[in-house]
C-alpha cells in the first residue's frame, strides 16, 4: 500500500477504512430514497410504505416523509459489518417497521437490499433512490 509508505501500516488502515465511509455514506446522502420492498415475517406490506421517501443526511438523522408530514430518525452505517442501523423512535407503523440493524445483502449506487432477524424470522426490505 503506498500509503504504508508514507503513513504508516496502521494510519494506512485506518485511511482506507475511513475512505470506504465516505463513500458509503455519499451514496446514502445524495438523493431521497423510497421501500421498494418490504416482507415482514412472510407478509409482504410494501404498500404500506407507498407515498414515503426518506433522506439520510450526514449528521446521522433521517427524515421519512409522507404527504407533507416529516418524522425524524437516526441512522448509523458500519461498512465493515455490511449493517446500516435506523431507528424511529415515536413513529407507529409503518415507519417503526424500519427499527432494526438490517444486514446488507446487495447494494448499489442506487439500490440496497438487506435483512433483519426479527423475532423468528428474518425481515426482507429493498430500498431505491426516487
Amino acid at each position: 500500500c503506498f500509503c504504508s509508505l508514507l503513513l504508516g501500516p496502521v494510519s494506512c488502515k485506518k485511511f482506507i477504512e475511513q475512505q470506504k465511509m465516505n463513500a458509503m455514506e455519499d451514496i446514502i446522502t445524495k438523493g431521497t430514497w423510497r421501500v421498494s420492498r418490504y416482507i415482514d415475517h412472510q407478509t409482504d406490506v410494501t404498500e404500506s410504505f407507498s407515498g414515503y421517501s426518506f433522506q439520510f443526511k450526514t449528521d446521522g438523522t433521517v427524515d421519512g416523509s409522507f404527504g407533507g408530514q416529516t418524522t425524524a430518525g437516526t441512522w448509523v452505517g458500519d461498512v465493515n459489518t455490511r449493517t446500516i442501523q435506523s431507528q424511529f423512535p415515536p413513529a407507529d407503523d409503518p415507519l417503526n417497521k424500519l427499527n432494526y440493524t438490517w444486514k446488507i445483502t446487495d447494494s448499489y449506487t442506487d439500490s440496497v437490499s438487506a435483512n433483519t432477524l426479527a423475532d423468528t424470522a428474518f425481515n426482507y426490505l429493498e430500498l431505491h433512490k426516487n
